[in-house]
């Protein structure tokens, strides 16, 4: 279901007042020796089926947590198509993102009439406004190929296009259970959040119609993946796959762009800037004109020099961090997840609903982890929530996959003391670990 967030912003803050006074009339000894039961919640980083494998036999203790991510309501269409390239695909998350970067790529250059990043990155934005409204790469591209302005409108594109900062304007959020070691579909809800408004009305340049024929020496479009198929993040990866696959597919059977078949060169990000470097660095030596990624927001933010330095795009189906909005990218860098400003407020509308009281928010220590805290923070802060009543914590992430697993036991034994009833968890599979910890050092978790 869709649940409209304006409308219950004034009931949410009024239910935190009343808790939080509500809470300070009772005898807070009375519970002295026995331990909080704690609501755990997550984040886009962690809340898919393939999270609780993290855990292992203990899998089970991600049974009611909740939490939010990016994510429309996926038609099974949509779907289908996806498992008709990757089978055994359980999760969906990021996958109509990364579909839809690979297609406003795809289409930029078409009407670009070139593979020229830089005339590329000037279309973008304009691919998804004020022009005539398409749904799919073949309508979309046979528009395009004929010069006509497009609005580019698919899965994860529905309410708006892009600001002028090349991010969506609008985006849904779903709120996810776990259930039984899985996502619980029928639990699921969806709101919407950002404003058509903030979408860009600026005219892109004109576009340029194919000749009939095309170029005889065109060369072929190339893309590269910068996805996470190693790492923290690799949790994420085969959704993410999928739609980049499917997204490729789908244009090359529509004539592919420029008169060509689209290339796509696959990449590793690693969730490791050592390794995402390597790979920016051959995919400049093959030729790519466009970098679909990187996968985690503190990989982007450290190959996104790489990248402009070499005149190339990145564009990123799944960077959240909301200080990537102003990078320093000169007009290259762009991305079809919404920025974490948005989830920050459906995360706070989540645990407010669940009259939580005293919440400790632990997040890997990079920008999208401290970023998404500290704005989960100001808007539990807004409703009412008191300093007092809230725990900040970060912890390193393995620097990669041979380093040892996160030992968050201090940190348990600080959330027991500190009389936590949700603890919020923003990071990615190395996030297990904490509640693991929480676990083993006697805290128990409601289920």
């Amino acid at each position: 279901m869709l649940v409209s967030r304006r409308s219950r912003v004034a009931t949410l803050a009024a239910c935190a007042t009343i808790l939080l006074a509500t809470s300070a009339c009772g005898d807070d000894k009375a519970n002295e020796g026995s331990a909080q039961q704690v609501r755990l919640y997550g984040t886009d980083g962690n809340m898919l089926n393939s999270y609780p494998g993290e855990l292992k036999e203990r899998g089970n203790l991600v049974d009611g947590m909740k939490g939010t991510t990016p994510l429309t309501p996926l038609p099974e269409d949509f779907k289908s198509r996806l498992r008709s390239v990757d089978p055994a695909l359980t999760d969906y998350l990021y996958a109509a993102e990364t579909y839809d970067a690979v297609v406003i790529g795809v289409l930029a250059a078409q009407l670009a009439g070139s593979t020229d990043p830089a005339a590329i990155a000037k279309q973008i934005v304009g691919v998804t406004n004020n022009g005539q409204r398409c749904e799919d790469p073949a309508s979309c591209l046979s528009l395009a190929r004929n010069g006509q302005d497009i609005e580019y409108r698919s899965v994860s594109l529905t309410r708006a296009g892009f600001t002028e900062k090349g991010e969506p304007a609008t985006a849904s959020y779903a709120t996810l259970t776990f259930d039984g070691q899985q996502i619980n579909d029928g639990k699921t809800e969806f709101v919407g959040a950002g404003t058509e408004s903030a979408a860009s009305t600026r005219t892109p340049p004109k576009p340029k119609k194919e000749r009939p024929g095309g170029k005889p020496d065109q060369q072929p479009l190339i893309l590269g993946g910068l996805l996470p198929k190693t790492g923290d993040l690799a949790i994420a990866y085969p959704p993410m796959a999928a739609g980049a696959a499917l997204a490729i597919k789908e244009i090359n059977a529509a004539g592919g762009a420029l008169g060509k078949p689209v290339t796509w060169i696959d990449g590793d990000d690693g969730t490791s800037p050592t390794v995402a470097k390597a790979t920016v660095a051959k995919h400049v030596a093959d030729g790519v004109s466009l970098i679909i990624g990187a996968g985690a927001s503190g990989i982007s933010r450290e190959v996104l020099p790489d990248v402009v330095e070499a005149g190339k795009i990145l564009f990123s189906p799944s960077n959240t961090d909301s200080s990537l909005t102003d990078v320093e990218d000169k007009g290259l860098y762009f991305r079809t997840a919404p920025p974490d400003s948005l989830q920050g407020r459906a995360l706070a509308d989540v645990i407010l609903r669940d009259g939580s009281q005293k919440i400790a928010i632990v997040a890997r220590k990079d920008s999208y982890g401290e970023g998404l805290q500290a704005t989960v923070r100001d808007e539990l802060a807004k409703a009412g929530i008191a300093d007092d009543r809230l725990k900040l914590m970060t912890y390193e992430p393995p620097a990669d996959a041979k380093a040892p697993p996160v030992d968050f036991t201090s940190g348990a034994k600080e959330i027991k003391d500190f009389g936590a009833d949700a603890v919020l968890l923003i990071g990615f599979g190395e996030s297990a670990q904490v509640i693991r910890a929480l676990a083993d050092n006697g805290v128990p978790i409601r289920h």
